[in-house]
């Protein structure tokens, strides 16, 4: 009975949101609050939702000062060269843009946290993509795939559960794993390449004097009302479009008259200069604290790895130390928490809510139910082949259960069944990160509703864009590791 309650409250959980007849907030409260009435158990609700928030309230602080981190850090310019480097290599092509957030995602989860992933990847990318007009769950969809292929770094979670759980060395587990990880990232670059192709198509091939001439047209007024909206919201605004077409004009005509053979060079240089995400001239900007910013950013980072410190006290630390150098004045400190204070209630409330949802489950006892059941029902002669099988099963269970219902409870029982049949459980424990690319879209992972949040997407859209991609991705990987004889 329990097992099918489970199933119902996530299915009817993931159906209202995607059918958008609920917010997520209000979904992941009120549908386990009553489900948990139908268990019979509704006069432990109380208990199990204050279990739920003591083991996701380090998570909340967490992101709540790791935004207010990197708020800060995008707001006093430490990203800049990077956005004006995938900038540089996109410029107006949507297909560009695509490929160029796939990458920019991939390379920001080296440090292996989501959160931090996904406020870099939106805050640098975000005003392209609405400058063009381009899908924004394209944008989410791509950079939540590429952080779950590089979620299964040894330090990012999964492999450290897998290995504490089996009782295996991480390095043993993840180190073999690199090549069908790595043919799942390039499967991710392949995917974003043909969603920017249809982006391009959908839109046209644009140039940067197009775009600004279209902004043009719908009149300045507009436009600099748009920026000062942007500007108040979050520090990321465009450059004006009139001044900037007006100096580009100017720069352009030059260069027709001169006739130079440096005429092509500076005529880029000035396109690339028109075509500016970040404001360059924003008053936040300390371009003389930048070494320190960035030293303080690669220590918080290194002590992150190292695990010198939990990941919540080394980014309160990191938020007090950068407000209070760059922002030495209380005022302008305010100014800045205010600004991310948006950022910082949606997440941490959506962290809160999400407790509900996995108090109930592991407190009534559905987590485990449903575990059993899905173990139960591998046939028998499938056991010489349960690194498959824990694959496959990765990509629901870690879709609809945390990693560590995952890890810590499904993944032994999984592990136990093919030793039985003479799997190893360093293949289980590689066949068990399968699922990660779809896992970090999942409605229990925190880190997703920075995603869409930062980039104003509805999750149910989200979902409804990601699931099929995601899974896809995840084949690739279990394909590639079966193909190498690493599973």
């Amino acid at each position: 009975m329990l097992t099918i309650l489970g199933f119902a409250m996530i299915a009817t959980f993931l159906v209202l949101i995607m059918m958008k007849k609920m917010s997520p907030i209000a979904a992941l409260v009120l549908i386990p609050a009553l489900f948990c009435v139908f268990v019979g158990k509704g006069a432990k609700l109380g208990d199990y939702v204050i279990e739920g928030v003591t083991s996701l309230a380090p998570t909340a602080a967490m992101l709540m000062f790791a935004i207010v981190y990197f708020g800060v850090m995008i707001d006093v310019g430490l990203f800049d060269p990077i956005v004006r480097g995938i900038l540089k290599f996109a410029k107006a092509d949507p297909m560009r843009i695509v490929v160029g957030t796939a990458i920019l995602a991939a390379i920001v989860s080296l440090d292996g946290d989501g959160s931090t992933t996904f406020m870099i990847t939106v805050s640098a990318m975000y005003p392209l993509y609405k400058r063009l007009k381009m899908s924004l769950v394209v944008m989410t969809g791509v950079a939540a795939m590429a952080n779950g292929v590089m979620n299964t770094l040894p330090w990012g979670g999964p492999t450290a559960r897998a290995a504490t759980a089996l009782k295996l060395d991480a390095s043993e587990i993840f180190v073999p794993m690199i090549p069908a990880l790595l043919v799942g990232l390039l499967g991710v670059f392949v995917l974003s390449y043909f969603l920017g192709l249809r982006e391009r198509k959908r839109l046209g091939v644009l140039t940067l004097d197009e775009v600004l001439d279209e902004e043009q047209a719908g009149g300045k007024a507009e436009v600099k009302a748009e920026a000062k909206v942007e500007e108040k919201e979050t520090e990321t605004v465009l450059v004006g479009a009139g001044s900037a077409a007006g100096s580009g004009s100017g720069a352009s005509g030059a260069g027709k008259a001169t006739g130079g053979a440096g005429s092509g060079a500076d005529a880029e240089d000035d396109e690339e200069e028109r075509f500016t995400v970040l404001d360059p001239n924003r008053a936040t900007l300390r371009p003389k604290l930048y070494w320190f910013n960035a030293l303080v950013t690669a220590t918080l980072l290194t002590a992150m790895i190292m695990e010198w410190l939990p990941i919540p006290v080394l980014f309160l630390l990191g938020a007090a130390l950068v407000l209070t150098v760059n922002f030495p004045h209380i005022p302008d400190q305010k100014a800045r928490l205010a600004a991310h204070a948006d950022n910082v209630l949606n997440v941490s409330g959506m962290v809160f809510a999400a407790a509900v949802f996995t108090g109930v489950l592991q407190g009534t006892g559905m987590v485990d139910h449903m575990a059993r059941w899905m173990v139960d029902v591998i046939p028998e002669g499938m056991g010489p082949h349960m690194a498959l099988v824990t694959g496959l099963l990765s990509l629901p269970l870690t879709y609809f259960m945390s990693n560590d219902g995952f890890y810590f409870g499904v993944l032994p029982v999984l592990a136990e069944a093919g030793a039985a049949h003479g799997v190893s459980p360093l293949e289980m424990a590689r066949a068990s990160l399968v699922g990660q690319p779809l896992h970090m879209s999942s409605p229990l992972v925190p880190a997703v509703y920075v995603l869409v949040g930062m980039a104003k997407v509805e999750f149910g859209d989200h979902t409804r864009f990601v699931v099929k991609w995601a899974a896809l991705t995840c084949l690739v990987i279990l394909g590639a590791g079966m193909l190498f004889g690493i599973i």
